[in-house]
């Protein structure tokens, strides 16, 4: 049963590591159109700024709960 213990702790590890993979490929895409709309419409830079930064606060909160829940469920 020992062993049991220390592989459940390892996985928990490696899945928050591969949790972890949404928020970062949300953050990319998010940036990524941000840069393309500015360039788009340059005139509108403050407000597509505005948005992708709420965006990007929102999704890294995503990876800021799964962080949380592994230490809570231990």
């Amino acid at each position: 049963m020992g062993t049991l213990a220390a592989v459940n702790g390892d996985l928990g590890s490696i899945a928050y590591g591969l949790a972890a993979i949404g928020p970062g490929v949300g953050v990319g895409i998010i940036f990524g159109q941000g840069v393309q709309a500015i360039a788009r419409q340059p005139e509108l830079t403050n407000v597509i700024r505005q948005n992708m930064l709420l965006g990007f606060a929102l999704t890294e909160a995503l990876a800021l709960i799964g962080f949380v829940v592994g230490f809570v469920h231990s």
